[in-house]
């Protein structure tokens, strides 16, 4: 069960029988635990935190955990002449003042602290006698660096995380605060009440790490801009895209990089978190050609991205980045038309995912099914696109090769004039073709070491009917005695149209 502030002033209990409570207070309200829900609520806060930190882990289902390490002092607007009073540095305390505003303005109660170390910030947070940081909003605790102890010495031993038979096992010897046991030798804890109170009070006062797992993965690189007037129109928000992608292009040349995947967060003012991922297939660090990206995306989304009031927060990252290699034009135009393809692919990325955008890569093989395949186009390195030159020496000689090839081929019935010769005639898809000009054949044999039998060799033919089409034939085997493994006589097959 859990309780409102109004629930707790009757003195109702956490835990207690609900039909107990309501016959105490019969105009008791109540509803049913909706659990996945609560999750997805808490998971929509940790996103929304992210304007504070990268770092958000989730502290069970009704908590979350922020490092702020390096990025407080974005927050503050004096010097930390705080710290000579005992407070909290600027950044910090406004960091946490501006954090719990907005959340009561979303009509969120929450309890929060800052302080050296994790543990310390979970027991300040969960443990703390009840105040008020900002008034009328959630209670909050801050305590200055280095100034833990008296802070953390009150609290109840439950502030250390342990188990409640740890807990009454430590109450029957009288250690009941924390106070109690953050300066007592660490053998004898631990020989009597286990080394995991040791490791606890480790954590607390510093002395053993205890890193978070954030949900969302650090960006390697991040810009943002944030605005004290919400913006909502598409054409600000391009122009704002365009000038962290310049940024950041600056960020991608010092480090020698160029980014492969993109990341753009835009916070709503009512605290809805839009991400828009983008891809790409080569290094990129173009700002326009990033803001192009974006432009496609958000134009494919239409209406599923609504602005509400506005974004007040309009974060870009580099979540994926690779080595960038340097072009240099040539008389060939060879690299602008390679540079022309990788913005198709980009372009064609950003509109349907990068992940379905692929392309042919080029095979070592003879079996023309098997000369290129098709794999994601942002996985392709560029020194792997090297296709085996096959263009014949004038440009009207015709291509060896048909315009379309049908994978998997297609079987045909063919008739001809010696029973290794060349077709006379041939059946495909119900039809009967007669031939009248022939030229081969070619003989190609798979390789054979990729099957335990002996290849069959195939004999192609190019033909042309009496109507002028042109079509790719081939026999597979021959017909002598025993050159198929199962004695099976030679079959004919279609695999290639000419145009």
């Amino acid at each position: 069960m859990a309780l409102n502030a109004a629930a707790h002033d009757l003195g109702v209990l956490a835990g207690e029988p609900l039909a107990d409570a309501r016959a105490r207070h019969p105009g008791l309200l109540s509803d049913a635990q909706a659990p996945g829900e609560e999750v997805a609520l808490l998971a929509a806060l940790a996103d929304w935190c992210d304007r504070y930190t990268p770092l958000v882990a989730l502290d069970g289902g009704d908590g979350l955990l922020l490092d702020i390490t390096g990025c407080a002092h974005l927050f503050a607007r004096t010097g930390n002449e705080a710290l000579e009073k005992g407070m909290l540095p600027a950044g910090e305390r406004a960091l946490m003042r501006d954090c719990l505003r907005r959340l009561n303005d979303q009509g969120f109660a929450v309890r929060a602290a800052v302080a050296d170390t994790p543990a310390a910030a979970w027991a300040l947070a969960r443990h703390a006698p009840e105040r008020s940081g900002l008034p009328g909003t959630s209670a909050c605790e801050g305590v200055p660096p280095g100034k833990w102890r008296d802070a953390l010495a009150p609290l109840p031993m439950a502030a250390l995380r342990l188990e409640e038979t740890t807990i009454d096992a430590l109450a029957r010897v009288g250690l009941t605060r924390v106070c109690d046991v953050i300066d007592r030798p660490r053998g004898p804890l631990a020989s009597r009440f286990g080394r995991e109170l040791v490791r606890r009070i480790d954590r607390l006062r510093g002395d053993a790490a205890e890193p978070i797992s954030p949900r969302l993965a650090v960006p390697l690189l991040a810009a943002d801009r944030r605005f004290f007037e919400p913006i909502s129109r598409e054409e600000d928000v391009r122009g704002v895209i365009l000038g962290l992608a310049e940024r950041l292009s600056g960020d991608l040349e010092r480090r020698g990089e160029g980014g492969r995947a993109f990341e753009l967060a835009l916070f709503r003012v009512d605290g809805v978190v839009n991400r828009v991922t983008v891809g790409t297939s080569r290094a990129l660090r173009d700002p326009k050609r990033v803001l192009g990206l974006f432009a496609e995306k958000l134009a494919a989304l239409g209406d599923d991205l609504d602005a509400g009031f506005g974004f007040d927060l309009v974060r870009l990252c580099v979540l994926e980045a690779q080595r960038f290699e340097a072009s240099q034009a040539d008389f060939s135009q060879a690299g602008e038309q390679t540079e022309a393809l990788d913005v198709l692919i980009d372009r064609l990325g950003a509109r349907l995912g990068i992940a379905r955008v692929a392309r042919f890569l080029p095979c070592d093989s003879h079996l023309p099914e098997a000369r290129q395949k098709l794999v994601p186009a942002a996985l392709v390195d560029a020194t792997a696109l090297v296709w085996c030159s096959e263009t014949p020496e004038a440009p009207d000689t015709p291509q060896l090769r048909p315009l379309r090839l049908i994978d998997p081929p297609e079987s045909v019935d063919a008739v001809a004039m010696v029973p290794e010769g060349p077709p006379l005639r041939f059946r495909w898809r119900r039809a009967l073709y007669e031939v009248r000009a022939c030229e081969g054949p070619e003989r190609l044999v798979p390789p054979w070491w990729q099957s335990p039998q002996p290849p069959q060799a195939r004999d192609y033919y190019r033909v042309e009917d009496g109507e002028g089409r042109r079509f790719w034939l081939y026999r597979e085997g021959f017909y002598d005695v025993g050159s198929a493994p199962d004695g099976a006589p030679p079959r004919w097959f279609l695999q290639g149209l000419y145009a």
